[in-house]
């Protein structure tokens, strides 16, 4: 784990992007996020690692997948834990929707939360925030702690939620407090980066119910951010409780940064699709198309923003191009 093996991803997310992008507003999310899988699976091929798929979304959505357990990198050293979403938000990509980007993350073997269960509840704050969070307590006394350590009025904060059923109670205890709320219809990873950036993007907490590939995601690149995430497994049903204990879970147990994702070297990498708060998407110009990807090691603390020009005709002998498309 001594080289930087963001720099590699990097190109992963960037060959998923950009075999998504253009079926961006064509109504197809199967075919977008096909395309992404593709393109990721055979990116990932080439990476200087011996790589183990422990969560991805495919089973979720029922949607071509990077499956749980599969082997990726050209086998050599280090032995990694991967965690992937070719498209984190593939309703985005399909009608044209700001806020799609491809997600990939790596740490040490065995070091990533693995699970079945397909939602998780999350709390998400930024460094100012850390360690001042309790996702056992109410909405109102965690908006009141966070505020404390920001400098700020509760009424003062942007709550980050998604705009789920499931979610409802919530938004009504963040409305009783006053503060402002974003409601998001997709894409928590980025939600949860917006959140952990607060000193950035100005928005301050990510609260709710979403997806339990997103949350180990997010969790990678919070813990690169200095931020402070907390999750509890979220069950639909008595056989998603059963499935959970079958993996060794315990139900409504708090699952912190480290119980997420204990690795010491994480590596994040996430390039637009479709422009969003976060980044920009894919564009293109009569010669190239453009990608912007943010790049994330705990180990160094380092973040980079990408800009980056590929040449259309080399796009195209790549298949990450189809010849109508520009």
């Amino acid at each position: 784990m001594d080289r930087n093996l963001a720099l590699e991803l990097l190109r992963v997310t960037e060959a998923a992007a950009l075999a998504a992008a253009p079926l961006q507003g064509r109504g197809d999310k199967v075919a977008a996020d096909q395309r992404a899988v593709e393109a990721m699976r055979s990116a990932v091929g080439s990476v200087d690692m011996k790589g183990t798929i422990v969560i991805g979304e495919g089973e979720k959505d029922e949607a071509p997948m990077l499956f749980f357990g599969e082997q990726v990198g050209n086998g050599l050293e280090p032995e990694v834990d991967v965690a992937v979403d070719p498209i984190d938000g593939t309703e985005f990509t399909a009608n044209g929707l700001p806020g799609a980007m491809s997600v990939v993350a790596l740490s040490e073997r065995g070091s990533m939360l693995t699970t079945h269960v397909h939602y998780m509840e999350k709390l998400v704050v930024g460094r100012r925030a850390r360690g001042v969070i309790d996702i056992d307590m109410p909405v109102e006394w965690n908006l009141r702690r966070i505020a404390k350590a920001e400098g700020h009025h509760p009424r003062d904060l942007t709550v980050i939620i998604l705009d789920r059923e499931r979610n409802r109670p919530i938004i009504e205890q963040v409305r009783d407090v006053g503060a402002r709320i974003s409601l998001i219809s997709g894409g928590d990873v980025a939600g949860a980066i917006t959140a952990a950036m607060q000193q950035v993007t100005g928005k301050d907490v990510l609260m709710g119910s979403g997806g339990s590939t997103e949350g180990v995601l997010a969790a990678c690149a919070v813990k690169c951010l200095h931020g402070d995430m907390q999750a509890r497994l979220y069950f639909r049903d008595d056989e998603e409780r059963t499935r959970a204990q079958a993996e060794g879970h315990k139900p409504g147990v708090v699952l912190g940064l480290d119980e997420l994702c204990s690795g010491a070297n994480i590596f994040f990498s996430a390039t637009g699709i479709t422009s969003g708060d976060l980044l920009k998407g894919v564009r293109y110009d009569e010669f190239y198309a453009y990608t912007q990807s943010m790049v994330l090691r705990s180990a160094s603390g380092t973040m980079r923003i990408v800009d980056a020009y590929h040449e259309l005709s080399k796009l195209r002998a790549k298949g990450l191009l189809p010849e109508q498309a520009q």
